[in-house]
């Protein structure tokens, strides 16, 4: 069980964040302030964090540099309502592994946390296979109710992602963030382009999609 810190002053969004995490099968410890969480960091390392830029002690950015400095080195997901590109920019270059700007959906914050996890903790599988869907990752092959499909290498990603969390709606800020690495909106379909494609290719006549559109969320891959 991975252990998560939860470095936030407003005690509601703790609470809702360790609750989340909690959901998600993490152990979850919370501290309001810059010194409680050196110090809860000091006595358990955590295997990751969330880091609030703004607390009643500190800044989020000098409280990240004493916690590198003492020998804290797991992943860290900074979340602000300091959204800016600058603002982002600055806690990606302090050592932030990730940026999530308030307001957010906490399924959301659950989800990067396990993508910053599974960075520092390789998974060994090579093939992943949820409902009819199969994956191999080391030869980049699919297939469907055991017949092959042909993916292009985009589309193979984003299936990988989708069903790396599957179960969990991811929203399409990720996506873009995630498998196409832009951490801005292009402002172009290329979602939509590719998720129809991966429908087309993956669903099956009479039966339920794979993929299930969230409104106003994102994505959520199913098992079928």
């Amino acid at each position: 069980m991975a252990h998560v810190l939860v470095v936030e002053d407003d005690r509601p969004t703790a609470e809702a964040i360790a609750s989340e995490l909690r959901a998600h099968g993490y152990s979850v410890d919370t501290a309001g302030t810059g010194a409680d969480a050196l110090a809860l960091a000091q006595a358990a390392t955590p295997d990751a964090l969330t880091l609030d830029r703004l607390l009643p002690d500190t800044d989020g950015l000098a409280l990240l540099a004493k916690l590198r400095e003492v020998g804290i080195h797991a992943p860290v997901l900074m979340v602000s309502a300091l959204g800016d590109v600058d603002q982002r920019i600055a806690g990606l270059r302090a050592g932030g592994d990730d940026y999530l700007i308030k307001p957010f959906a906490p399924s959301e914050l659950a989800v990067r946390i396990e993508v910053l996890l599974r960075r520092t903790r390789p998974e060994a599988e090579t093939v992943l296979q949820i409902g009819r869907v199969r994956i191999d990752r080391i030869r980049r092959e699919a297939q469907v109710a055991g017949e092959p499909v042909r993916l292009l290498q985009m589309e193979f990603k984003l299936l990988e992602f989708l069903m790396r969390h599957a179960g969990a709606t991811v929203s399409r800020r990720m996506l873009f963030e995630q498998v196409w690495n832009y951490h801005f909106d292009p402002g172009a379909n290329l979602i939509n382009v590719h998720i129809a494609r991966l429908r087309r290719k993956l669903d099956m006549p009479g039966e339920p999609s794979a993929i299930v559109t969230v409104k106003g969320e994102g994505y959520r891959f199913d098992a079928v």
